[in-house]
């Protein structure tokens, strides 16, 4: 869903564009045990409209439920959404807060470690995402403050209990998707919508890609 807009503005230039929506292999659904796993190309419609997700994790579900509109559901897939790693994309914070694992034909990245900067992901040239894993946590939820425009994330917040601790993953906050450790630590004392009243959110580096079309500093914190 990206690469012809961000050709057509001049953000990007490729000599080759290689269609992989017709690899089986890469598209679709599977829950076992304790993850889900969701192909590459795997569209936004098919991961809100999915039994199995809205049974294991309906906080994704309902995630996807939220991307940008129909069309944009229905073209858009999580592989490429986590390839482009936009800074106020979804599906970021939920591979930060359901502890993913990015599997490529060459290798398996941990959530935390695949997401680098604005834009910017650890994956190398010849490599290509196949599947995203995701644990299922005991608890879950995703909410955001969309542009009304783009419903991409002015702020969007992901928590999610597990077993192991509570992870929060935060996008458009700032110029790439984070683990929000001081929300994490009130909410493993106590997990309750009150354990953040006193915590402190620094607006240090909050969205300063994103003026003015965005939100900054004091503003932006206030969300948080």
């Amino acid at each position: 869903m990206t690469t012809i807009p961000s050709m057509k503005l001049g953000l990007a230039s490729y000599k080759d564009i290689i269609d992989i929506k017709r690899i089986k292999k890469l598209s679709g659904i599977k829950v076992s045990g304790k993850t889900v796993t969701i192909g590459a190309t795997t569209k936004h419609s098919e991961v809100a409209s999915s039994k199995d997700v809205k049974k294991a994790i309906p906080s994704l579900a309902a995630l996807a439920e939220g991307i940008g509109d129909p069309q944009v559901r229905n073209r858009g897939t999580i592989g490429g959404s986590i390839a482009n790693n936009d800074p106020a994309a979804d599906y970021p914070s939920a591979c930060i807060a359901l502890n993913a694992t990015i599997h490529t034909n060459n290798r398996s990245i941990v959530a935390e470690k695949f997401f680098t900067g604005m834009f910017e992901t650890c994956l190398k040239s010849n490599e290509v995402i196949e599947a995203i894993e995701f644990s299922i946590p005991e608890k879950s939820s995703y909410q955001k403050l969309p542009n009304p425009a783009s419903r991409y994330a002015i702020i969007g917040v992901y928590v999610a209990k597990h077993k192991t601790g509570i992870n929060v993953g935060v996008t458009g906050a700032k110029s790439c998707v984070y683990n929000d450790k001081d929300l994490a630590g009130a909410l493993t004392k106590n997990f309750s919508s009150s354990a953040i009243d006193n915590v402190k959110i620094s607006s240090s580096g909050m969205n300063s890609i994103y003026i003015p079309l965005q939100i900054t500093g004091k503003y932006g914190e206030s969300f948080c």
